[in-house]
C-alpha cells in the first residue's frame, strides 16, 4: 500500500505533464482568443510554452527542493510534495489568464523531480536490498500507466468539457495521493546533518555527471520520436487521425511493461541492462525510420521504442543512487531533471530535422543518433569506473 500510494502520485505527475500536449488547441482557443482568431497555428505555438515552463520547473526544482529537504523525515517530505502538487494543479484550474496559467505550470513542475527522487529512496528502502530497482520501477509505473489511461482520458474530458476539466481530475488524483501517503507510507528518517550545500557536493562526482548524460542525451532519443508520433501515423503511414491515440496507447503499454522489466533486470545486472537497453533503443529507432510507412510495423516498433526506453528508467535511477555516495536525495531527484532535458532536446532536434525538409521519419534518425551517443556515454562511464577502482 505504501508503494501504491506513491505510484498514485506518479500517475498524477504523468498525467499533468503530458495531457497538455493533446489539449494545446483547446487551451489556445480559451486563453488566447484574439491570437486564435487571427492564426490558430501561431496561437498553438505560443501555447506550447506551457510545456516548456513545466519542464523548466522540473529542472530547477529537482536539485533545489531535494537538497533543501534532505534532512527532514522522508515520509513527511513526500506528503508535503503531494500537497504542493495538489495546490499548484488546482491553480491551473482556477487561473483566468494565460500568464497566470503559465506561472501555475512552472510551479507544478517544481516538486516533480523531488517527488520521484525521494519516493525512489523510500521505495528502495521498503523493498530492501536486492529489490531496490523493482521498488523504483513500481513508483515509475504510475507515470507509464498515465500514458496508457490518464492522458487519453484527460484529453477526452478536456475536449468534451473544457481543458480545465482534465486538470481538475489531476488535482483530485494528487489529493488522493496525499491522503494515501499520510495513511500508508511508514516513517522514514531523513538525514539530519544534510544541508543544501552539502547535497550539492554530488556535482563533484564525475560518475553522476556521466549518468545524468545517459538520461539527458540517450533518453532524448525516445522524445525525438514521441513528440512527432502524429505525423508519422498520418503522413508517413497514411493512416487516419483516429489511429494516433491508438499508437500512443501502444507506446504507453510498451513503457509500462518495459519499466517493470527494467526494474527486474537492473536488480540482476545493472550494467548490462543499461548498455543493452540503450543499444536496443538505437536499433529499434533505425528500424522505425526505415519501416514506418506501414501502420502495423509502425505500431510494433513504437511499442518497442516505449518498452526499451522505459527499461532504462529504473536502471538510470538506481545507477544514480549507487554513484552518489552520501548525496542520495539530490542525485535521485536529478534523474528527472536529466529526463526533462532529454524531453526538450529530443523534441527540439526532431523539430529541426523536420524544418530542414528531411521528412517526418527524420526525428527517428535523430533519436537513433542520440541513443548511440547515450550508449557511448554509458560505456565510458563503466570504463572509467573500472579504471578508477582500486586493484
Amino acid at each position: 500500500m505504501a508503494l501504491l500510494s506513491l505510484a498514485i502520485g506518479s500517475f498524477g505527475i504523468g498525467m499533468t505533464e503530458f495531457v497538455v500536449m493533446g489539449l494545446l488547441p483547446d487551451i489556445a482557443a480559451d486563453l488566447l482568443p484574439s491570437q486564435w482568431a487571427a492564426s490558430p497555428e501561431d496561437a498553438i505555438g505560443q501555447t506550447g510554452i506551457l510545456i516548456s515552463l513545466y519542464a523548466l520547473g522540473v529542472v530547477i526544482g529537482a536539485p533545489t527542493i531535494a537538497g533543501m529537504v534532505a534532512r527532514f523525515p522522508r515520509h513527511h517530505v513526500m506528503l508535503g510534495l503531494a500537497v504542493a502538487l495538489t495546490v499548484f494543479n488546482a491553480l491551473t484550474v482556477l487561473m483566468p489568464t494565460f500568464e497566470l496559467v503559465g506561472a501555475s505550470r512552472f510551479l507544478a513542475g517544481l516538486p516533480h523531480g523531488a517527488y520521484f527522487g525521494i519516493g525512489a529512496l523510500v521505495a528502495a528502502d521498503v523493498l530492501g536490498p536486492g529489490r531496490r530497482a523493482q521498488g523504483v520501477a513500481f513508483i515509475l509505473t504510475g507515470l507509464t500507466i498515465a500514458n496508457v489511461v490518464g492522458v487519453p482520458l484527460g484529453t477526452f474530458l478536456g475536449q468534451q468539457w473544457g481543458w480545465r476539466a482534465a486538470f481538475l481530475v489531476v488535482t483530485l488524483v494528487f489529493a488522493l495521493a496525499a491522503v494515501s501517503i499520510a495513511v500508508f507510507v511508514p516513517k522514514h528518517p531523513g538525514e539530519p546533518g544534510r544541508t543544501l550545500r552539502s547535497e550539492l557536493g554530488v556535482f563533484r562526482v564525475g560518475q553522476v555527471w556521466l549518468t545524468l548524460g545517459i538520461g539527458a542525451i540517450g533518453f532524448g532519443g525516445f522524445f525525438a520520436v514521441y513528440s512527432y508520433v502524429a505525423p508519422l501515423v498520418t503522413d508517413v503511414a497514411g493512416s487516419p487521425a483516429w489511429a494516433v491515440p491508438i499508437v500512443l496507447i501502444i507506446v504507453g503499454l510498451g513503457m509500462t511493461i518495459g519499466n517493470l522489466l527494467g526494474g527486474h533486470f537492473a536488480d540482476r545486472d545493472l550494467r548490462r541492462t543499461l548498455w543493452a537497453g540503450m543499444a536496443g533503443l538505437a536499433v529499434v529507432l533505425v528500424l522505425l525510420a526505415l519501416l514506418s510507412f506501414q501502420i502495423i510495423l509502425l505500431a510494433v516498433l513504437a511499442f518497442g521504442v516505449g518498452l526499451l526506453s522505459s527499461v532504462l528508467s529504473p536502471a538510470i535511477q538506481t545507477r544514480l543512487m549507487d554513484v552518489a555516495g552520501d548525496n542520495q536525495s539530490i542525485a535521485a531527484a536529478m534523474n528527472h531533471s536529466a529526463l526533462n532535458i532529454g524531453n526538450s532536446l529530443g523534441a527540439f532536434l526532431g523539430g529541426i530535422v523536420i524544418s530542414l525538409g528531411w521528412g517526418f521519419t527524420a526525428p527517428a534518425w535523430a533519436g537513433a543518433v542520440l541513443a548511440v551517443i547515450g550508449l557511448a556515454i554509458t560505456l565510458v562511464a563503466f570504463r572509467t569506473e573500472r579504471v578508477a577502482a582500486p586493484a
